[in-house]
């Protein structure tokens, strides 16, 4: 599995339909998806998946009201239950091509089990067959390791090290028939990596029992940002201060130290009275952006800033992430990137 920084031949999308994932705030909701293309102009491909012929004559109307240029977007009709392609959609996979010429690679899919974060908000069947669908559009192979996983749950450095919790991971609600070691292995053969980093919980707000996109990511070889809570009194002191004492003890293949950059927290985020999981660790890196979502908090630009400083080749924008985080994820959790 390449790492995410590394070059993209598209990003994935599943178009926004389901009007209980943001329960009164579902019509703003597409304008957020609207400009996450906006901002991939320029910078790769994207691909949507929608549900028939229908909805891609009116997702086309939004895009190009907002001056998207349509020829950089590709629609396949494969319907969806809701709109988190991180988790539902496809791991990609990417090997050299025997005989080719230097850096040809053949693109295969990984397509683990879905069930909606552990049964959580059913139905899910269509979600689970998203992979199989997408594999099939591409023409490509698909591999299937028989256990459940969502993409927001890993995070690789394209290396052979890979970042994850073990709040999610190792819950029984994924895949009760596997211990830990079990798991390790199906990491390790499906997704070519030898080193598994282990986190402990996530943070306040998230349904997905702490998926490692919302705390910790890989932005380079030897470099993880991780968010950081600077206040003892919020929930999130204790698992993200453990997090990032595990993460300043970790080692790369090599047996060097990681360099951490610290991303803050925004201030606690509720919406009708329920803590939604705001976190600047759920950014997206593209071919030539970051998207980097935004809680019109007093830590946006900070956050800017940071990343801007992590990726100094890459323009950093900023998505108003708050009325998307209503269905508990943001940025990363609705992109899925397919490796040139």
């Amino acid at each position: 599995m390449p790492a995410e920084w590394e070059p993209h031949s598209a990003t994935w999308l599943s178009w926004p339909h389901k009007h209980e994932s943001w329960p009164g705030r579902f019509e703003r909701v597409p304008s957020v998806f609207v400009e996450i293309v906006r901002q991939l102009g320029g910078s790769e491909p994207v691909h949507i998946n929608v549900a028939d012929a229908a909805m891609q004559s009116e997702v086309e109307g939004l895009l190009g009201r907002a001056g998207v240029r349509l020829e950089q977007v590709r629609f396949f009709p494969i319907p969806t239950d809701d709109a988190w392609c991180r988790d539902h959609g496809p791991t990609f996979v990417t090997r050299a091509t025997s005989g080719s010429a230097p850096g040809g690679t053949e693109l295969a899919v990984v397509d683990w089990g879905y069930n909606a974060w552990g049964g959580k908000y059913p139905p899910f069947d269509l979600d689970d067959q998203v992979p199989r669908l997408i594999a099939g559009a591409l023409d490509i192979r698909r591999f299937d390791p028989e256990m459940v996983l969502e993409g927001g749950s890993i995070d690789v450095d394209g290396r052979g090290t890979l970042l994850t919790t073990e709040s999610c991971l190792l819950n029984p609600n994924r895949n009760p028939h596997l211990t830990r070691g079990e798991i390790e292995r199906r990491l390790e053969e499906f997704l070519g990596v030898e080193r598994i980093l282990w986190l402990g919980e996530g943070i306040a707000g998230d349904d997905t029992d702490g998926h490692v996109d919302d705390l910790a990511r890989f932005a380079g070889e030897r470099t993880i940002v991780a968010v950081s809570e600077e206040d003892p009194a919020d929930e999130n002191y204790r698992p993200l201060h453990d997090n990032l004492t595990r993460l300043r003890s970790m080692r790369d293949r090599s047996g060097r130290p990681f360099e951490i950059v610290t991303l803050p927290m925004p201030a606690p985020t509720h919406i009708e009275g329920q803590r939604v999981p705001a976190s600047y660790a759920n950014f997206y890196v593209a071919n030539s952006v970051v998207l980097l979502p935004l809680y019109d908090a007093k830590t946006d630009r900070r956050a800017l800033e940071t990343l801007g400083r992590v990726f100094p080749t890459r323009r950093v924008a900023g998505i108003d992430c708050r009325d998307l985080v209503w269905g508990l994820g943001a940025v990363h959790c609705v992109t899925q990137q397919q490796p040139a």
